[in-house]
């Protein structure tokens, strides 16, 4: 038996690079953390990106940019009623608490509304491809509530 030659390995070697590295690249996007585009559930347009990190098994966002206009000044969460109370928008948290309860689901967590200062429950799931992740806001229990549908930015 002869042994294979050295461009059938870097051939065979090549193919297993891209499959391990596709294999991670997939992996990767199994999970919320990165940056979303907001899009209002209302309108469809959208309204800012949101950075979503983890820190031992918890999800927050905080508001990396709005695309509201606020006629040159920095918005404040002038409805907020907690400590956010007038506080700048941009760099604000606006989603806390949320654990993983399932494949590709996080829950019990709370969401700020900014432009009313409400917090409310909330939960999200993320899409099989990894690109699109719909955050629920809502009172007491799931079905009194409204989705959004963010879009991940690459």
């Amino acid at each position: 038996m002869r042994s294979p030659s050295p461009l059938a390995c870097t051939v065979r070697a090549a193919v297993l690079a891209a499959t391990l590295l596709g294999s991670a690249a997939a992996l990767a996007q199994a999970t919320p953390t990165g940056t979303w585009k907001t899009i209002d559930d209302n309108t469809g347009k959208p309204r800012g990106l949101v950075e979503i990190t983890e820190k031992n098994g918890v999800y927050s966002g905080r508001l990396l940019k709005s695309f509201v206009d606020s006629d040159g000044k920095p918005r404040l969460c002038d409805k907020c009623t907690d400590a956010r109370k007038d506080q700048p928008l941009i760099g604000m948290t606006i989603l806390s608490g949320l654990r993983k309860t399932g494949d590709n689901e996080w829950s019990g967590g709370e969401i700020l509304d900014p432009e009313n200062g409400k917090v409310y429950k909330s939960k999200m799931s993320l899409t099989e491809d990894g690109n699109k992740l719909n955050v629920r806001g809502f009172i007491g229990i799931s079905l009194i509530g409204r989705t959004q549908t963010w879009e991940r930015e690459h």
